[in-house]
């Protein structure tokens, strides 16, 4: 008799588990998915008091420059706080201040063949960022983003140049967002 009675209660252990188990990691996977969401979505912003932010075209000032570059990363740039922030954008007096320019974008050789020749690529632009927080100017900074992207030397720089653009201004564009809005 006491073995059916074990057996039993070993028995009903098991079940609980089976559905606390899968609770519990549900919980957890949700609390921790939205902490993520909730800094991305620019839940750093103090609603009450930061409601704009004026974002200024950022001219080319490298000695090398692709024409479409310098609206793709102003239209980016722009579009990422439109997206993942309550912020209107204004064009003065705004609460936050994001100005800059592009100050660099080079290739040069990545990767050498066994024959001596390049066989990669590498295109990398740079951008000079001024943030001012007209709410809170201890947050304020001049700094630099850059980012990189490789191609094969087989390739003509034409042929790649409007995707890779697109890659580093976004990856640029993140990084000024995380920066000033996002406080990673």
């Amino acid at each position: 008799m006491k073995r059916q009675t074990i057996h039993h209660t070993g028995l009903c252990v098991g079940r609980r588990l089976r559905y606390v188990l899968p609770l519990l990691l549900f919980v957890l996977l949700l609390s921790s998915s939205c902490s993520v969401s909730y800094k991305f979505n620019g839940a750093s912003i103090d609603y009450t008091k930061t409601k704009t932010i004026q974002i200024a075209d950022f001219p080319i000032r490298a000695s090398y420059v692709w024409g479409p570059m310098g609206p793709i990363f102003n239209n980016e740039l722009k579009d990422i706080f439109a997206n993942h922030t309550k912020l209107i954008q204004v064009k003065r007096n705004g609460d936050l201040k994001i100005e800059g320019e592009i100050t660099q974008y080079t290739q040069r050789n990545k990767g050498i063949s066994s024959e001596g020749y390049s066989s990669q690529v590498e295109l990398a632009m740079t951008v000079n960022v001024r943030f001012t927080n007209n709410v809170k100017h201890s947050e304020d900074f001049e700094k630099q983003f850059t980012a990189t992207a490789v191609y094969e030397s087989t390739q003509s720089l034409n042929s790649v140049q409007e995707e890779l653009v697109n890659q580093m201004v976004k990856e640029i564009t993140e990084q000024i967002f995380n920066a000033t809005v996002a406080n990673w």
